[in-house]
This record gives C-alpha cells, structure tokens and sequence, in this order.
C-alpha cells in the first residue's frame, strides 16, 4: 500500500507513484499543513518562469484534517487559475485537445480542496491513460514553435502535470 498526500495538479512524480502502487491510497485524515502542493501547483511560462497556483482556502485551524478543507470563493481564483493555464500553454503541441477537459473543472464550485484535488488528479490520470473520449486521434509526437527554455526544467519535481501532459501529450509518463 503507499500512501499519497492530496494535491492540486500534483507534480509528475506523484503521478508516477500513483500508477506504479499496488494500492494507492489517498491520505485525508492528517493534519492540514499550510504550504503544500496539498492547495498549490506550480506551472511553467513558455519562457520557462515558474508560477505558483494558490486555491485560497477557508479559514484554516489549528490540526483541521484534510478531508474538512474548505475552499473559498471570495477570490476570482477559478478565473485566475484558467486563464494562467491558458496563457502558460496555448501554443503547446497538446492545448488544444486536453483544454476541453480540464475548463469545466473551473466551472464547478467544489466545497471542499479534497474534492477540487480529487477531480483533478481524475482527469489527469484519464488523460494519462488516454480514457478521454477523443475529439480527434492526437498525435503521439509533435512539434510547434513553443518551448521551454530547457528540460531540465520541464522535470523539476514539483512542476504541475499540466506541464507534461500539454507538452507530450499521450507520452506524458514516458522520460
């Protein structure tokens, strides 16, 4: 059995552990610690620069299981959010057949971060599998004028998912 924190878009790696386990198994009845990938992701520009993703959450006390995180709304953060999305990755190789999966996450108003993170991590490893019905066949392999400014970069361990799925598509999980 391994055990995994919650996260929003987590990076790669904890994709990649997820797939690899027996029985994965999400933690929710620990301690919410602030600061964590548990409420943040982190998405690379095109020129490379990070940006950090916040889900702003309710008023947070002290030892609050996971599981009874709150999100909260007085923010415009799904907006925000999208719109980062949009602008780190539009002209990847990939944007345009993963975005129409990924948008209506940021139409729903989920109570809990559990539930937001939950959704998340659904679709990307859909998406991982290739179980998304497909709009058109996506190409393995492709090439636009989009880059990163180095993969070593692109790789970094809590870079979001996002990164990778947009840039390889189908070959996401593969180094």
């Amino acid at each position: 059995m391994t055990v995994l924190p919650t996260t929003y878009w987590g990076p790669a790696a904890w994709f990649e552990a997820y797939a690899s386990a027996r029985v994965p198994v999400i933690e929710v009845c620990d301690s919410f610690p602030k600061q964590t990938l548990r409420n943040r992701c982190v998405i690379l520009s095109p020129a490379g620069e990070r940006i950090l993703l916040t889900v702003p959450l309710c008023k947070v006390e002290s030892k609050q299981l996971t599981r009874d995180i709150r999100i909260s709304y007085q923010q415009h953060w799904q907006h925000q959010h999208l719109t980062a999305i949009m602008s780190a990755y539009k002209k990847s190789p990939y944007y345009d057949y993963y975005a129409d999966f990924i948008s209506p996450l940021y139409e729903r108003q989920y109570t809990y971060l559990l539930d937001l993170n939950d959704a998340t991590a659904q679709v990307a490893l859909s998406l991982l599998r290739n179980e998304m019905p497909a709009k058109e066949a996506a190409p393995l392999a492709r090439t636009t004028e989009w880059q990163h400014s180095g993969e070593e970069v692109l790789l970094a361990d809590e870079t979001s998912i996002l990164d990778r799925l947009f840039k390889n598509g189908p070959l996401a999980m593969m180094k």
